[in-house]
């Protein structure tokens, strides 16, 4: 008899696990954990002899992993509410940004607030995804452009990360566009994102991953090869901006240098999506910027399947282009505007989310050996956490082995 933390049982899994079919469905299932990590995790009638200093009756409800927001800009000041207006009138988001809106607006915002002001107007954000059962969220600087502010970004995702049960991944976005005061000089300011920035915040330890947004309003394939050399030099992993107005190849180059991911990909062709594949570069897509900028070009969902490439679904919660703060709404997003299926969206947003981040040996899946992120849905089928809209159907949060009940 082995003796574990907790225990849940009468409930049917969802678990996401690659050696299972489809969403590794266990009718007749049974979790175990300890030191909040799943011991056990499978059909009742197959599991070990245990004993548990709590247990759980979950009356046949469907369990799944923690959901994670793999894409995410949360760490903000200001909004965008008048931009939305002016894109109502006409006007594109190229427009806006070529005007001084856009990414440039927050940054002024951003620069005018300190680390508590960063964290107070994006906790409100993050309980929001928390609710609905996400346990693991990644947080993107980028509204700085300029060192101290980077670094008050990231150091409010870490502490956003240290008031709230959920884990934080984050991600230095220097090269997101040029700072005013550079008057348009994009090589010089990459020049010091690779030579100032990017140092210190990895000798600062505040990075996870580092991102950079390739396309014409922003930088180059080469001026963003140069940051992803300079962030390999420093041993930080990669992700990427790529595709999302044009084609410059972005979903190329980021199976070149190996990324995690390659997010957005709405003009990306059918070489840049096999080089992916062939990479393991997962591809990110993010249907409520789609939908928030009425896109029309939709992300080569028929290429991904025929290569293979591995498709994760996030929020990209940011004030300017999807001020979205709902994964579950995210995965409606995802069938109903790109055709995904079911268990496509799920999977998203759980183990090809977790492949985004280089976390899958510890979470995405509900298998032994992984931390034990759960959620705990009050639904008849799997089907409903895609179908529903502006209806939160959970009803207890599992992170490492504790309930948020």
């Amino acid at each position: 008899m082995t003796l574990v933390d907790r225990l849940w049982h009468d409930c049917r899994l969802a678990t996401l696990s690659p050696t299972r079919a489809g969403l590794g469905i266990v009718e007749d299932g049974l979790i175990a954990a300890s030191g909040g990590r799943i011991v056990y995790a499978g059909p009742a009638s197959e599991a070990p002899a245990l004993d548990a200093k709590q247990r759980t009756d979950c009356a046949g409800r469907w369990i799944t992993p923690g959901l994670i927001d793999c894409h995410t800009h949360l760490v903000y000041g200001g909004n965008r509410a008048h931009e939305f207006e002016q894109r109502l009138a006409g006007a594109s988001y190229e427009e806006i940004a070529r005007a001084g809106g856009g990414i440039v607006s927050t940054v002024k915002a951003t620069r005018q607030a300190d680390v508590d002001q960063l964290v107070a107007a994006a906790l409100p954000r993050l309980d929001t995804l928390v609710a609905e059962g996400v346990t693991t969220i990644e947080i993107k600087s980028g509204y700085g452009l300029d060192l101290d502010t980077e670094r008050r970004q990231l150091q409010a995702a870490r502490r956003l990360g240290e008031m709230r049960a959920v884990s934080v991944r984050t991600t230095f976005l220097g090269a997101h566009t040029v700072p005013s005061e550079m008057a348009g000089d994009k090589s010089g300011y990459i020049d010091k994102v690779c030579n100032e920035m990017l140092p210190a915040i990895a000798a600062e330890g505040l990075a996870d991953a580092v991102d950079a947004f390739c396309e014409g309003i922003a930088f180059s394939v080469e001026q963003t090869a140069q940051v992803f050399t300079r962030a390999q030099a420093l041993g930080l992993p990669l992700r990427l901006h790529a595709d999302q107005l044009s084609n410059l190849h972005g979903a190329s180059l980021a199976a070149q240098f190996g990324a995690l991911s390659a997010d957005h990909l709405e003009y990306a062709d059918e070489g840049g999506i096999a080089a992916m594949a062939r990479a393991g570069t997962v591809a990110v897509l993010l249907p409520g910027a789609f939908y928030f900028i009425r896109e029309k070009q939709l992300p080569p969902i028929d290429a991904m399947r025929r290569h293979g490439t591995r498709i994760a679904l996030a929020t990209d919660s940011n004030p300017g282009t999807s001020p979205l703060t709902s994964l579950l709404l995210t995965m409606n997003m995802g069938a109903t505007l790109f055709r995904l299926t079911v268990d496509e969206c799920i999977a998203a947003v759980t183990r090809e989310a977790a492949r985004a981040l280089g976390l899958f040996d510890q979470i995405g899946s509900v298998e032994a050996g992984k931390f034990c992120d759960l959620a705990i849905w009050d639904i008849e089928r799997p089907a409903e956490l895609v179908y529903r809209m502006g209806f939160n159907p959970l009803h207890d949060r599992v992170r490492r082995g504790v309930s948020s009940t």
